[in-house]
């Protein structure tokens, strides 16, 4: 039997989520919000359950399902040979609408489908979705729509489509975004955008883009030294001690000279 759960609600939020994590775990699918679309998706660790979720759209093992993760370090534990511009992709738009296909790990137990060794990897920018995520682990998740089908945006179309195939559907409002999420081939030495959706193709050249170099400022050129001052008289050589000593001794009277006559010796009638 079908459940459906206002996740708008705080009540129908906690009920929803511990019946969608009893669902997962009992190998069955559920429907739930995204950043971008309405998703349906299981236990990405239940070979059966995925083979019903791609059952329910109509879609065969050659188009296997994205898994959706709640943290960037998850990713490390399902992938290998992760490059450094994925990290960067990582670091720059999870959680967001970006799908990463990576090198998966050889050493887990899964069957996505057709992956040829690979897995695409997304932290969808949503709380539901990632509280959900934090309960179950990684989840295999695909837009919840039938194959050829536009997808779905509000949970009344998922369900429209998916019907009695889904166990529990969690309605969390309208999507925010119509488009999906883009996606980066993320195997080779360069990334290769296999899908736009939500996210520019602007956007990723931008986060992928060199950093500028710092800017060295130039070295200072020397200031050539000042030009010696020829020295003023006062700091001119002493003149020699006779000169100075010459310079200090008054005059000689010319000899000769008479001497002037004193009051005294004036004669003759006065005025």
């Amino acid at each position: 039997m079908t459940e459906r759960y206002d996740c708008t609600d705080p009540t129908g939020r906690s009920e929803g989520m511990a019946a969608a994590g009893q669902a997962i775990r009992t190998g069955r699918i559920v429907v739930l919000p995204t950043d971008t679309v309405y998703g349906v998706g299981c236990d990405a660790f239940d070979a059966e359950a995925v083979a019903s979720v791609l059952a329910a759209k109509g879609r065969g093992r050659e188009m296997p399902p994205p898994v959706l993760i709640p943290t960037a370090r998850t990713a490390h534990g399902l992938a290998t040979q992760v490059p450094d511009y994925a990290q960067k992709l990582m670091e720059r738009f999870w959680p967001g609408p970006l799908t990463l296909v990576l090198k998966a790990q050889t050493s887990l137990h899964w069957d996505l489908g057709e992956t040829n060794g690979t897995v695409a990897l997304r932290v969808p920018d949503n709380e539901i979705a990632l509280e959900l995520l934090r309960d179950i682990g990684p989840m295999a998740v695909t837009s919840a729509n039938t194959t050829g089908a536009p997808a779905a945006r509000t949970v009344d179309e998922a369900q429209q489509m998916l019907g009695e195939s889904v166990a529990v559907y969690l309605d969390g409002g309208p999507s925010a975004d119509a488009a999906p999420s883009t996606i980066i081939d993320c195997t080779g030495d360069e990334p290769r955008t296999l899908r736009l959706g939500a996210l520019p193709q602007s956007d990723i050249d931008a986060a992928l883009a060199p950093e500028p170099e710092p800017e060295v400022e130039p070295e200072p050129e020397p200031q050539p030294e000042p030009e010696p001052q020829p020295e003023s008289e006062s700091e001119s050589e002493p003149e020699s001690e006779s000169e100075a000593e010459a310079e200090g001794e008054p005059e000689p009277e010319p000899e000769g000279r008479p001497e002037a006559e004193s009051p005294e010796q004036e004669t003759g009638p006065t005025a």
